[in-house]
């Protein structure tokens, strides 16, 4: 009772978690976009123009 032992293919559940795990590590492994790396590079800059505005 409460066991995972048994949760195999014939689990859903067991099997939506594992291809969940699967894709969030793939997605995980994967490099950050040089243009999203360039906005936030961008956005630290206006942060720091206005702080030496402010």
């Amino acid at each position: 009772m409460g066991s995972r032992a048994g949760a195999g293919s014939s689990d859903p559940n067991a099997q939506i978690a594992s291809k969940l795990k699967a894709l969030y590590n793939a997605v995980e492994q994967e490099p950050i976009p040089d243009t999203f790396l360039d906005l936030l590079e961008k956005l630290d800059q206006a942060e720091q123009l206005g702080k030496a505005q402010g």
